[in-house]
């Protein structure tokens, strides 16, 4: 048996496959521990754990560590003169007219970072040795009130010689043996001091959580008989052993958003549908992405709580509109929702969990576009009472009835998915109207059609249990590992050698990583050259295919940059401009011994549906109402409601819906 299990903010989801037989569970998560919700779910899919061969994870530990600013305590050292590098950070403002904008507070104070006298220069070169005697007094000094649970170590061009840190490192191991210990140079070999200074510092923050979390997970799993491989999904988008993963922290920040990108992608391609936006929507937040041609797009840095980390992302964008999301009245009288959001614990007040704001899950009873008896296929006893009570004191305020208020809010919900669509298309220097979008998530399959036509998006393909579609897509990962290194070259024909080289011991490099943790198979490699124009500040990532690894030549290379600058910029320089080559990113995939599919059972249901009234966009519905099994396989034409048990799709008026033979829900918009 095969076992995917992802905590989300409000429930946790589980996936197995056994024999090709597929169970599915969807339990409350369990903020405080984490793995408990995890467990739970295994015991409601009612899994014995001696028959599970393999069990992946992903989960919100590490980043609600930082959110919520639970971590370790951190002891920095840098290079003498830096040690106000954190807090000087870069010279921006994320919101330029709040007129009490503060920067993001790092995860190591300024009263916990020393200075080491020690300088390389940017070629590698020592030009500052330092003194081991006096860095060891230091190094105890610093540790020797006993506070710190971890170490951080990055040193001024500690990417291209490690050999200062490293020897540090040593040093701290040997008056601590018992602190993890972080370097700049295993986390990130690029250049740019603030921003590998900031994601070393954060790898050393969730260290220990996440080692503590793992060791608490596998022992609980132990104890009840589990005797498979347990592995870990990571921010790019590729699972990798626990053990693995226990040292290297900062990869699962992002694993849960992960997951369901990779479920969608694997999912949809077989109905050869390679070009999507995947919208997922769980009851915190909904998160998007672009994957153009069946690859996700891969950023190499991405931000959590406004402190940047350098390592190699799926490009998701995050906004505050869940399930949860908090409907509210601003100091201007405009009605509001989200970023706030009721989470797991109380919830929304239809929980009857002790939630007292209205929320979005409230505003969907309330409006009848979610039935209270069929929530979570019946399985989940919703109060839409307790939702117009909690929505009652915002109508009165605002001056709404409780459906057109209801209405208003979900809509808004829509708008701020809109807003972060066009960050991962137009803002990146893609049309989504060339997109296909699959939502899915708990909530997403319900605004994904109405948001469609807000994009001008004409398709959206919704798979088969969109509502655990995450859980599902741990299972449907590769491994992957990735390596960059900073190495700029100018562009020419002198460099293409170099090029070659850089490239193919980075190549041995992650091959060799992946065999050491006993991961073995066909691997793909995954190539990529962060170029910019020479005078230019930042760089554009150029994805290199198979065909262009093999042809490195200056002209090729400086034609993909060109044709990369010009689709997010409309502008590119002409051919003679010099171009130079910053990093070089290198990741290995290999796949699973078997990656599931999620096909629907083919029994057509015989229930020919219910009819209810519900309100969208202020006009009334008479919407019918279907099981997703009853959904045939030719058009017919919406509004409608389809249940799947895991959560609820609507097809607006001007939609037409059929099921595919891979058990996707796929809509299309007719002309208007």
């Amino acid at each position: 048996m095969r076992v995917g299990v992802e905590v989300g903010g409000t429930f946790t989801d589980l996936v197995a496959i056994e024999d090709g037989k597929l169970r599915i569970a969807k339990v409350p998560s369990t903020p405080g521990s984490p793995d408990v919700g995890a467990l739970d779910a295994i015991g409601a899919a009612g899994i014995e754990y001696d028959l599970i061969s393999d069990l992946v994870h992903g989960s919100t530990v590490a980043t609600n560590a930082v959110l919520e600013r639970k971590g370790a305590k951190v002891c920095f050292f840098v290079t003498r003169g830096t040690r106000d590098l954190l807090l000087l950070q870069r010279h921006d403002k994320a919101s330029i007219y709040d007129l009490h904008y503060r920067k993001p507070e790092p995860v190591a104070a300024r009263r916990d970072t020393f200075e080491v006298d020690e300088r390389i220069d940017a070629s590698g070169n020592v030009v500052r040795a330092f003194d081991e005697g006096a860095t060891t007094a230091l190094v105890e000094e610093a540790l020797a009130g006993g506070e710190y649970d971890a170490v951080a170590i990055c040193f001024l061009n500690g990417y291209i010689n490690p050999a200062h840190e490293e020897a540090v490192a040593e040093i701290v191991r040997r008056a601590a043996p018992n602190l993890s210990v972080t370097c700049s140079n295993e986390v990130t070999r690029e250049f740019r001091e603030y921003e590998r200074a900031s994601t070393t510092t954060l790898a050393a923050y969730v260290q220990p959580v996440i080692e503590g979390y793992l060791r608490r997970f596998v022992d609980a799993l132990k104890r009840r008989g589990f005797a498979g491989r347990f592995s870990v999904m990571q921010s790019n988008g590729g699972r990798m052993p626990a053990e693995a993963m226990a040292r290297n922290a900062i990869a699962a920040l992002f694993s849960g958003p992960a997951a369901g990108v990779i479920g969608a992608l694997r999912q949809v391609a077989a109905s050869g549908v390679r070009d999507i936006i995947t919208l997922d929507m769980g009851g915190t937040s909904t998160d998007v992405s672009l994957i153009a041609d069946g690859v996700p797009d891969l950023a190499s840095m991405t931000k959590i709580d406004g402190l940047p980390v350098k390592t190699p992302v799926i490009d998701i964008v995050t906004v505050g509109a869940g399930g949860g999301s908090i409907g509210w009245i601003d100091d201007g009288g405009l009605l509001r929702v989200g970023p706030q959001s009721a989470g797991a614990d109380p919830g929304p007040a239809c929980y009857g969990r002790g939630g007292e704001l209205p929320t979005v899950t409230d505003a969907h009873l309330i409006r009848g576009s979610v039935r209270a008896g069929s929530f979570l296929g019946g399985k989940m006893r919703v109060d839409s009472e307790a939702s117009r009570g909690v929505f009652e004191p915002l109508a009165a305020q605002i001056g709404m009835s409780l459906e057109a208020l209801a209405d208003s809010v979900i809509q808004l919900a829509e708008a701020n998915i809109v807003r972060a669509i066009q960050q991962v298309s137009t803002e990146r220097g893609r049309d989504p109207r060339g997109y296909a979008i699959v939502p899915f998530g708990g909530a997403g399959p319900l605004h994904a059609a109405r948001v469609a036509e807000e994009l001008g998006v004409t398709r959206v393909v919704v798979p088969p249990h969109a509502g655990v579609l995450s859980a599902a897509g741990l299972l449907m990962s590769d491994y992957i590992h990735y390596r960059v290194r900073t190495r700029k070259l100018r562009l020419g024909a002198d460099a293409e050698n170099e090029v070659r080289a850089i490239l193919s011991a980075l190549e041995d490099e992650v091959s060799a990583y992946l065999l050491s943790l006993g991961i073995e198979g066909e691997p793909v490699f995954d190539r990529a050259l962060e170029m910019r124009y020479v005078g230019q500040a930042f760089e554009v990532t150029v994805p290199l295919g198979e065909r262009d690894a093999q042809n490195v030549k200056a002209d090729r290379l400086a034609a993909l940059f060109g044709e990369a600058h010009h689709r997010i910029f409309e502008f590119s320089k002409p051919p003679e401009d010099p171009v130079e080559i910053v990093s070089f990113r290198v990741g290995v995939k290999v796949p699973p011994s078997a990656v599931p599919a999620l096909g629907e059972d083919p029994t057509m249901a015989d229930d020919t549906g219910t009819e209810i009234e519900m309100l969208d966009r202020g006009a009334s519905l008479s919407c019918r109402v279907l099981p997703r099994a009853a959904v045939p396989d030719t058009p017919i034409a919406g509004p409608l409601l389809i249940e799947d048990g895991t959560s609820t799709i609507y097809a607006p008026p001007s939609w037409v819906t059929v099921t595919d033979a891979y058990g996707n829900i796929v809509m299309n918009r007719e002309e208007v």
